[in-house]
């Protein structure tokens, strides 16, 4: 077997792969001596069907076992032997193609871009400052009310009272749709509150100043991304009936209201707002430090990067952007979206900083756990309710959305390793702050 290189410009790696004739019947020889013991023939005892016997009926499939055998293993040899890790998997074309004959030498020609060698990043050159918000009193209350908000009860107003927005109104309710009562239309002692927004738009709006024994009509029109294609976009008619009519009586801040919610005591519970919103506030912290991090590792470390990587991504932010800006079209039917220069200068700090992380990974052997795997599924599996199971065997089976679990995970750690070796500072700051420091990472 030969490898001889064909190309060695920057990145860009070219090879012929030869692997002879003999070579080939030598490893065709090898696998039927191992299937041998094996194989059962009529008028042969198992493991007895001469090798000329055997080469005959599946000696061309063998074969080509055999090729492909001997190429993997000469492409294996060869990044070992040179130390070469590919960008995108390696493009390999076979000479002669369909015009090959069995007894003749296979020639392939093996083409790739190399990952750069990327330089030792001094983690101590990197100044970092870490914004801290302390859980002031004012955001607690504040935090406070809006539970109270969801305990609140509903006592019935006085009666002839006329419903008023944020009021419970309990209704009976029938719908149609070109006179016809439709599936699912219907309901009974329906508790609604008002403003809400939990009906169709406009529902809710019409039952505004009704009273209890009013028969109203309500008139409204399904969107049209309505979920129920049948329905959407179509004008109905609902006939309501009112029998009660409830004013909001908001939740007493007391420990009956802190027991509904699993602590012992009103000061228990607004500890635990405290430690949630402070919780809050560090992850919000740590977005804004990491955008920090990578703005700093971008210009720190220069590498060639490889063009395929840069183009596939390039391509790949233009089509997600053009989505973006197109919400309504759903599939891929729509044509090549050319990436602007902007799309390639955005994929090349990408590539070149998910580079280095894997790099400053892989030296300092980061590992991502099965447990954090674990719960990576966990929180994904969230996103389809009832279908939890079915989503667990998904991942289980499909390499490519493990990856897609595992790489946010895997950089996350790098960051914090990075960090860890890094000169950083608190700055105790405001919530609005924190706010307007967020909302800064959005317009770059």
């Amino acid at each position: 077997m030969q490898v001889t290189e064909t190309l060695n410009e920057g990145l860009k790696r070219g090879y012929t792969i030869t692997v002879t004739a003999a070579e080939l019947d030598a490893k065709v020889q090898e696998k039927l001596v191992e299937a041998q013991p094996e194989i059962e023939m009529k008028g042969f005892r198992k493991g007895k069907v001469p090798l000329a016997m055997l080469r005959k009926q599946f000696g061309p499939r063998l074969l080509g076992e055999a090729m492909q055998d001997a190429i993997d293993g000469a492409m294996q040899s060869h990044f070992e032997a040179s130390g070469d890790r590919p960008a995108l998997q390696p493009e390999v074309k076979m000479v002669g193609g369909e015009e090959w004959k069995e007894g003749q030498d296979v020639v392939v020609e093996m083409t790739y871009e190399a990952l750069p060698p990327i330089p030792e990043l001094d983690a101590s050159a990197v100044t970092l400052e870490r914004l801290v918000v302390k859980a002031e009193d004012a955001a607690v209350d504040e935090a406070l009310q809006n539970l109270a908000e969801t305990a609140k009860s509903f006592d019935d107003r006085k009666k002839g009272s006329k419903a008023k927005d944020g009021d419970q109104v309990t209704i009976d309710f029938e719908g149609f749709v070109d006179g016809e009562a439709f599936e699912g239309g219907k309901g009974e002692g329906y508790p609604l509150v008002l403003g809400s927004g939990s009906f169709i738009p406009g529902f809710e709006d019409q039952l505004v100043g009704t009273k209890v024994d009013d028969e109203v009509e309500v008139k409204v029109s399904f969107p049209e991304n309505y979920g129920a294609k049948h329905l959407a976009g179509k004008e109905a008619l609902f006939k309501c009936k009112v029998h009660a009519v409830k004013a909001p009586k908001a939740a007493d801040l007391d420990d009956e209201l802190a027991k509904k919610f699993g602590a012992e005591s009103l000061e228990a519970l607004k500890g635990q707002i405290a430690e949630r919103l402070e919780a809050e506030y560090k992850g919000a912290a740590r977005a804004v430090l990491k955008r920090s991090l990578l703005d700093q590792l971008d210009g720190l470390v220069k590498f060639d990067l490889p063009g395929a990587l840069v183009d596939a991504e390039a391509a790949q932010i233009a089509h997600q952007l053009w989505h973006e800006e197109n919400p309504d079209v759903h599939d891929h039917n729509h044509g090549n979206v050319e990436p602007t220069d902007e799309h390639k200068s955005l994929a090349e700090r990408r590539v070149r900083l998910g580079l280095l992380l894997a790099e400053v990974g892989r030296k300092a052997d980061v590992q991502v756990t099965d447990a954090e795997m674990t719960q990576a599924v966990l929180n994904a599996a969230r996103q389809y309710p009832g279908q939890e199971r079915a989503f667990f065997e998904f991942v289980q089976k499909n390499a490519q959305m493990q990856q897609q679990l595992r790489a946010p995970i895997f950089e996350d750690k790098v960051v914090d390793f990075i960090v860890a070796g890094a000169k950083v500072s608190d700055k105790e700051v405001s919530k609005e702050d924190l706010q307007k420091a967020v909302e800064a990472l959005d317009e770059i």
